[in-house]
């Protein structure tokens, strides 16, 4: 099990997929929380700081381990893509009349693009004995 969660994670041959889905997940959250009542049904299954966190913790990931390059410059990619996203996003939700930006909702998804990367970092550096 381990094995195929490796190959499905990492494996070289689905980086181009996994940085698509980073892509995609973004759509799907910048166009689930521009529909009226949306997020607050959200809110029922999660508090905001969860799903934030989570979604763009998750993002990170898919980005950093789908892009080339070093490690560390892969991470700095990552986490500077995600804030310009989480910006985006927070944008977005000041335009639309029932939904209102907030800094420190950009705040935690950068806090979880650095934590994310950070130990991606630390996780995937290579090992020498």
């Amino acid at each position: 099990m381990t094995a195929l969660l490796r190959a499905c994670l990492l494996a070289p041959e689905y980086s181009t997929l996994r940085y698509r889905a980073a892509w995609l997940a973004f759509a799907v959250i910048v166009i689930g929380g521009a529909i009226p009542g949306a997020r607050a049904e959200m809110g029922n299954v999660a508090p905001g700081v969860v799903l934030h966190a989570s979604a763009y913790a998750t993002i990170t990931f898919l980005l950093l381990t789908g892009s080339r390059g070093s490690l560390p410059a892969r991470a700095a990619k990552a986490v500077l893509t995600v804030a310009i996203m989480g910006a985006v996003d927070e944008g977005i939700q000041t335009l639309l009349p029932y939904r209102r930006g907030a800094v420190m909702d950009w705040m935690v998804d950068v806090t979880a693009a650095l934590t994310c990367a950070a130990v991606c970092c630390i996780l995937m550096r290579p090992r020498r004995l």
